[in-house]
């Protein structure tokens, strides 16, 4: 079945004036055109637009989708890597609500809330500082390498960075244990994802300066063992993952 622009933004809530710029980027071709010039959609092209959606509600700019789904990487693998991202962006907002709700109600009736209930779900600074205690030590020892003087801490940042980095790297494992080549397309979409998301957040990093950072972790024994000990291999793993990404 086609669809014209109009069907489309009915069934998606995509303006029609949206679904023209997609088209005008690249982003999201139609499949055809009527004889009067009318753009046609199909099937394939209902589900690209999908994903589309998917990293535009995780705050992806429309560059970084077109990049991402550019590669044309395995459908259900990405769709289950959104909906990684999308639940812990889910349960962040769950927690944020709850403590919203329960402030609402305290105020409603004139009590003060309890400090420790106003700021449930949020990370302090001390207790982020003392998470990066031991890692900071060790890069300033090493390295002459100031962790925290360099990264000042953002509570509200720090979670959502470390929620993402904690998911990457739990698909890396994942790929592992289930004997993904380290150069799968589905190892390169978990780098893929992991790269827009730091773009997306002010770290930019390139493809080589990856796996630069990607060797360092293999090389260095504090970071290593952090890895190995979540899965073993995933150090090495990583690295190789990182080189044939970057050698692309």
């Amino acid at each position: 079945m086609l669809y014209t622009v109009k069907d489309v933004s009915r069934l998606s809530g995509v303006t029609v004036k949206a679904l023209h710029h997609y088209h005008k980027i690249g982003l999201l071709l139609p499949c055809g055109t009527t004889e009067a010039g009318y753009r046609l959609y199909g099937q394939e092209e209902l589900e690209r637009l999908q994903q589309i959606l998917f990293y535009r509600e995780l705050d992806f700019s429309l560059e970084e989708i077109g990049r991402l789904l550019s590669r044309e990487p395995d459908r259900t693998a990405i769709l289950e890597r959104q909906e990684e991202l999308l639940l812990l962006r889910k349960r962040r907002l769950e927690t944020i609500i709850d403590t919203l709700q329960k402030s609402i109600a305290q105020s409603r009736k004139g009590d003060t809330m309890n400090e420790k209930d106003m700021f449930r779900g949020f990370h302090n600074e001390e207790e982020w500082k003392e998470a990066l205690k031991e890692q900071s030590e060790h890069l300033k020892d090493e390295y002459g390498f100031d962790l925290l003087e360099s990264n000042p801490v953002e509570t509200a940042r720090m979670n959502e960075l470390a929620s993402e980095a904690a998911s990457f790297m739990g698909g890396m494992a994942k790929a592992l244990q289930n004997g993904a080549r380290h150069d799968d397309p589905q190892v390169f979409t978990l780098i893929d994802n992991h790269l827009a998301f730091l773009e997306n957040h002010g770290l930019g990093a390139t493809a080589a300066e990856f796996a630069a950072q990607a060797r360092f972790f293999r090389e260095d024994d504090f970071h290593r063992n952090m890895l190995e000990s979540q899965q073993t291999g995933l150090s090495y793993y990583l690295g190789a993952a990182a080189e044939a990404y970057a050698a692309r």
